[in-house]
């Protein structure tokens, strides 16, 4: 049985801790912060075993060396990127399944906000890390990809099932949700959750996770197909990826 116990880093990341209970197996998704993940390991009685990395930004990646020396873990990150995570040990590509304690891992190349950005799908568990490739409410800004990677990337995620939990690396869903009513003001489900999360927020609570279904049917950049996106736009009928990459515009300059 895998547990995450999520707890938070820096400004606004999320910090993950995976545990495999049946084998002790403890994994830290990325490493914002070593102080944080050491008092969560210290919280939970873990062992860090693994760090799997997403992707190489400081935030994400900063804490490897630092950590892999203390608790001599296992550093596992993109092989197409391996230049650039600090410590790796172990490189996986797009497709492969690798073992974690007791569960399996699948590798999803997810390419757009790096150019070696990579997601862990644990099928058995339901559960999907996405780092910054998707957000709920919104996506990783395309500091390495362009709009077409970036959208092959969340149609891949989008692919999984409606029930997946998906756990994204930063707190930016109200901000994404001020920006997602202006380009689908007619959508009641978008509507809803709004109102939900402004509730989480005032009381302090977090948005992340989020799940595969909630994303399909209320985040904009997820949503190149709307009609109703598609209108506001200016844009019916228009390809997809170009739909996308106006909305991802939109958004950088909202």
């Amino acid at each position: 049985m895998l547990e995450v116990h999520q707890f938070s880093c820096l400004q606004d990341n999320y910090g993950f801790l995976l545990h495999d209970s049946a084998t002790g197996a403890t994994a830290s998704i990325d490493t914002p912060e070593v102080g944080p993940i050491n008092q969560a390991l210290a919280d939970k009685g873990w062992q860090l075993t693994h760090i799997l990395n997403t992707h190489h930004h400081f935030d994400h990646a900063g804490g490897n060396e630092e950590l892999k020396t203390q608790w001599q873990c296992q550093v596992v990150g993109a092989a197409i990127d391996a230049e650039r995570i600090p410590g790796i040990d172990v490189e996986v590509r797009d497709g492969q399944h690798f073992a974690f304690g007791s569960a399996e891992a699948q590798v999803m190349e997810v390419p757009g906000h790096t150019s070696g950005h990579i997601a862990y799908y644990f099928a058995d568990a339901g559960i999907a890390f996405v780092g910054d490739t998707l957000f709920a409410l919104g996506c990783g800004r395309l500091f390495e990809g362009t709009p077409e990677q970036m959208s092959v990337s969340l149609s891949k995620l989008m692919a999984l099932p409606d029930q997946t939990t998906v756990y994204c690396a930063h707190e930016y869903t109200e901000a994404n949700a001020a920006f997602a009513v202006t380009v689908e003001p007619n959508n009641e489900a978008l509507q809803r959750r709004v109102a939900e999360i402004r509730q989480l927020r005032a009381a302090g609570q977090p948005t992340v996770p989020t799940s595969i279904g909630l994303e399909r049917a209320t985040n904009p950049f997820v949503r190149a197909d709307s009609p109703g996106l598609q209108g506001v736009l200016g844009m019916v009928g228009a390809d997809e990826v170009d739909v996308f990459a106006e909305t991802r515009r939109r958004k950088d300059h909202f």
